[in-house]
């Protein structure tokens, strides 16, 4: 729901169709709730919820995590000069992309809200809190370090909650939820669910989860999921990596206490793009055709997309930027817009790896997952444009392997990440064969093509 800069979900109509879901695979997989083990739990990182304790009731609906509406309000923090404060405790920039201006505006916008939460009357959680109360009955109102470490609230260095960020972004305490470590003990589902008790034994935000799925285990090892939006993290060790490029560091993954940290590029429109392309401009009908019409048109397109619906991601972080086509002549047809599209999500990703490698972390290969990770054209060109070796997995729903990876951990299905390691499996590789002066000439274009859309330049 929503235009370019508003975008809400219905947080009801998450929650049933997650209850479903489940449901129907138990189901169809011929095995009953008694057999499962334990759930674990993914979702969107920065989607803000809050609700009712007493009734479990959302007080408005979810702000999406690519929602503007609050960009003017982060600016006034900008202007303060204060980003510099709150990247050295959250390792995060100021921009409507994370929970805490989200929270604000609920706050302040739905009438009651901010008094109620005075009272302790109300609960905030990302995705993963709200489905965790739920299917807790309301007995759990906790979350994980990583979806904690997106929220502009939490202090990555010490693990808790900032006193001074909640003061700053004037948010009570008794809103948040207890932060655990993402494969823990976080309470069994209601009786009224399932026909059994499921211990909830994993929880982690959606790209850690996939740096999970794709064990990832090793500092150095990196991988970029291909979803709505793209995202690139890499494994940064025990220790912080503070970006100089306007990257994020983030929590990776916390595991017995002990956390693993990551640098992470964020690219608000990938496959987004070519819904875009399908169901705005109906260039297309599936996303399946893409391929050939880019296997037609080719590599070097002059045509370039720059998909910037809801602002500009990693590492321009411009929140006011917009989308722009550039290059057309009277030869474009269908065939180059779509290539433009696929073109732009690999561009976006050469941008990422461009700035990790500027802050001393050169990923020493890519593994890749999600939806447009199956393009096989986009995959090369990936290849060929970054000049690296690009793995995809047998397995590319790297997310929910992930989650289920984190709760099998807990509950003893897997005794070690050295074990779910040896579990991955390479499915096909991908290593550059393009001419690196055709490359760096196209990616020229394509720097040329931002920097028109940039409104901070």
């Amino acid at each position: 729901q929503g235009d370019a800069c508003t975008r809400e979900h219905d947080p009801e109509e998450i929650w049933q169709t997650t209850v479903t879901c489940c449901r129907e695979v138990v189901e169809t997989s011929c095995v009953t709730f008694a057999d499962v083990c334990a759930i674990g739990i993914t979702n969107q990182r920065e989607t803000t919820i809050i609700w009712d304790r007493e009734t479990g009731k959302p007080i408005a609906n979810a702000i999406v995590w690519q929602d503007r509406r609050t960009a003017d309000y982060c600016e006034q923090f900008k202007d303060r000069d204060l980003e510099a404060l709150v990247s050295e405790k959250t390792g995060l920039l100021i921009d409507p992309y994370f929970s805490a201006s989200k929270i604000h505006w609920l706050l302040k916008n739905v009438d009651g809200a901010y008094e109620h939460a005075k009272k302790g009357k109300l609960a905030f959680g990302t995705i993963d809190s709200f489905l965790l109360w739920r299917l807790t009955g309301g007995k759990s109102h906790k979350t994980d370090a990583t979806n904690a470490s997106r929220t502009l609230l939490f202090n990555i260095n010490e693990q808790c909650w900032d006193d001074d960020l909640l003061t700053m972004f004037d948010v009570p305490k008794s809103l948040l939820p207890e932060v655990c470590d993402c494969s823990a003990d976080f309470g069994v589902t209601d009786k009224s669910l399932f026909t059994s008790e499921i211990p909830i034994a994993g929880i982690a935000g959606d790209q850690q989860a996939a740096l999970i799925g794709q064990a990832c285990f090793e500092k150095g090892m990196a991988k970029s999921t291909y979803g709505t939006g793209c995202f690139m993290i890499l494994n940064t060790g025990e220790k912080r990596l503070s970006s100089k490029s306007r990257l994020l560091s983030t929590v990776a993954y916390r595991l017995n206490g002990k956390v693993t940290y990551g640098i992470e590029g964020s690219i608000f429109v990938a496959g987004a793009a070519i819904q875009w392309l399908r169901d705005g401009l109906k260039l297309i009908d599936h996303a399946q055709e893409t391929e050939q019409l880019a296997i037609q048109t080719g590599e070097t397109n002059s045509v370039y997309l720059v998909p910037a619906f809801t602002g500009l991601g990693a590492p321009y972080w411009d929140p006011k930027a917009r989308g722009a086509v550039f290059g057309l002549t009277r030869d474009t047809g269908i065939g180059e817009i779509v290539t433009a599209g696929l073109q732009s999500v690999c561009y976006q990703t050469k941008d990422l790896m461009g700035a990790m490698e500027n802050d001393g972390a050169k990923p020493r290969g890519l593994r890749i997952d999600g939806g447009m990770a199956v393009n096989n054209w986009v995959v090369q060109f990936l290849a060929d444009l970054l000049n690296v070796p690009i793995d995809r997995p047998v397995v590319t729903e790297t997310t929910a392997l992930g989650a289920a990876y984190l709760a099998g951990l807990h509950v003893g299905v897997f005794a070690s990440l050295e074990e779910i390691a040896k579990l991955w499996q390479c499915e096909r590789s991908f290593v550059p064969n393009l001419d690196e002066g055709t490359c760096e000439q196209l990616y020229q274009g394509w720097l040329d093509a931002v920097e028109r859309v940039r409104t901070n330049a």
